[in-house]
């Protein structure tokens, strides 16, 4: 099952990412995702997808908030 896990996440990061900033998140995810989906009626690859795509997008939200504070903390001075 570990070898089946860490093949999807390698394909994933191949396929998807396009630079180190679209991986962010997307191995936490793929991991996180996959065992879920184990458990959760032997979806692992399907659960490796879908937290890789979640961890993407929650690590983009959490670069724009920060962009945006930097920009409003820079403002106040």
């Amino acid at each position: 099952m570990k070898s089946s896990l860490i093949a999807a996440a390698a394909a994933l990061l191949v396929l998807g990412a396009t630079s180190a900033a679209d991986a962010k998140g997307c191995i936490k995810g793929a991991v996180v995702g996959g065992v879920a989906g184990h458990y959760a009626g032997h979806h692992g690859m399907l659960g490796a997808a879908a937290g890789c795509l979640y961890g993407r997008h929650r690590a983009k939200e959490q670069e724009k908030q920060q962009q945006q504070s930097q920009v409003n903390g820079q403002g106040k001075l």
